[in-house]
């Protein structure tokens, strides 16, 4: 992990197109600016961690999903 110190005002760029700048330091509190492409996906840790819990939940049908959808796609016997 690379550990910077930065002031307000000041910024860490990253590759070629990712700024982040420190807006204001209160205390605990520290606001941040992010500009970055609009295709690259900036979410807060948190948010970022439930939706990959979301992604995998629907991901992951439920057994009782998989057993029906099989049930329904084996050929019925026909009577002779």
């Amino acid at each position: 992990m690379l550990v910077l110190t930065r002031k307000a005002g000041e910024s860490v760029i990253i590759g070629d197109n990712i700024v982040v700048t420190v807006l204001e330091a209160r205390g605990d509190v520290i606001r941040i600016g992010i500009q970055a492409p609009r295709d690259v996906q900036v979410h807060r840790e948190e948010v970022y961690r439930e939706l990959q819990a979301a992604n995998r939940e629907a991901a992951s049908p439920a057994e009782e999903s998989v057993q029906a959808l099989t049930d329904s796609l084996r050929p019925t016997p026909r009577p002779d």
